[in-house]
């Protein structure tokens, strides 16, 4: 088959180029984990589980903990989980309208192509996720990327367009995954303001970690309110899974009807989503977690001399190959801490990336600088 063979020669050259990946089969207990997104060290407290089961004993047919919904929310997949989790994001987020997802990765391939239109545009940071880059490219709408961060080409763009398209939609992250820097969201209000566009920020890995209750960089930098479409994920800092966006009724209504990411799947389980109403409930007052993350996060990227603003701190290496020999060396001294190669960073900045979590002590942090 020309297929299987085209498959064997480009696997080939992922070995070549020392980006072959493969799943492992780790024990996590015998390492120290700083490749995980559970940022708040939720995973760590088997007192939570043992609280949120509790009544699982006595009545082990609730279905509070249901380990399917069998269905599609649009049909009989709405449990009262989802009611419940929604009024607690919209009681969160100033009593705007939440949307529960069931995953970041839905959330993002299905809002764009749902709200867009190829009378419309959409302005993309160049170092927005995978996802978010796989939503524009669903959508009929036109689009360009701006290099990463740079707010001055954005507005030259934002200039040179507008009044060409119906609509242009600003899409950023507000903590970008492998450098772990930061959007400046304020800048990104100004700008929405100024050119009446729509502004949608992806705040996944700053949920839970940034402002006075967990609501995300948008909260620190007092923006919660201006950004059109708030996206966040259950699967990181919240330790569960699944996605939310925050948004006015009239759109959330629109996605009901119009995302296919939404429509055309299963529920989650009511046990998920019940996990993810409880987590919440208790997010909102772990502010010493959050403080004490940023104390360690500091310590780690002072110490290594790298880039950064928040729990996710990179090393960058260079090379594929020397990336990966860091890697195994510090897994052998017990660290777990993952190679990051092309295409997920561009060629030439093989790192490992830190993902820390206010599990870690400070003598862990020690243990890693001491080893690099």
């Amino acid at each position: 088959m020309a297929l299987l063979g085209r498959i064997q020669s480009e696997l080939a050259i992922l070995r070549e180029k020392d980006q072959f990946r493969v799943l492992r089969n780790l024990d996590k207990s015998d390492l120290l984990n700083l490749s995980s997104n559970d940022y708040l060290g939720l995973g760590s407290m088997p007192e939570l589980r043992e609280e949120f089961y509790k009544n699982l004993q006595n009545c082990p047919t609730d279905e509070t903990y249901a380990l399917s919904s069998s269905s599609s929310r649009l049909l009989t997949g709405n449990h009262p989980g989802y009611q419940e989790l929604e009024q607690a994001l919209s009681k969160m987020y100033n009593d705007r309208a939440a949307l529960v997802f069931n995953s970041g990765y839905h959330a993002n391939i299905g809002i764009l192509p749902a709200l867009s239109t190829k009378k419309d545009l959409i302005l993309c940071d160049k170092l927005n996720h995978a996802s978010i880059i796989d939503g524009v490219r669903l959508s009929d709408a036109q689009f360009k990327r701006y290099p990463h961060l740079d707010y001055k080409a954005l507005g030259n763009l934002l200039e040179k367009n507008s009044g060409k398209y119906e609509n242009i939609f600003i899409i950023s992250e507000s903590i970008f995954s492998m450098d772990g820097d930061a959007a400046d969201l304020r800048k990104l209000v100004e700008l929405k303001q100024a050119y009446k566009t729509t502004l949608i920020v992806d705040e996944a890995h700053s949920v839970g970690v940034f402002g006075a209750t967990g609501c995300g960089l948008a909260e620190e930098q007092g923006v919660l309110d201006e950004i059109d479409i708030i996206i966040g994920t259950f699967g990181k800092a919240f330790c569960s899974a699944g996605a939310y966006a925050i948004m006015n009724e009239t759109i959330r209504d629109y996605l009901i009807n119009k995302m296919r990411s939404f429509i055309f799947t299963t529920a989650l389980p009511p046990v998920v989503v019940n996990w993810s109403r409880f987590v919440l409930s208790k997010i909102i007052g772990m502010k010493k977690q959050r403080e004490y993350l940023f104390k360690i996060s500091a310590k780690l990227r002072d110490g290594l001399g790298t880039i950064g603003d928040s729990q996710i701190v990179p090393f960058i290496v260079g090379e594929n190959a020397a990336a990966v020999a860091l890697s195994e060396k510090l897994r052998e001294a017990g660290i777990l801490a993952f190679a990051i190669r092309p295409p997920t960073v561009p060629a030439g900045t093989a790192r490992l990336r830190f993902s820390l979590n206010a599990a870690l002590t400070e003598k862990d942090i020690d243990k890693v600088l001491n080893l690099m």
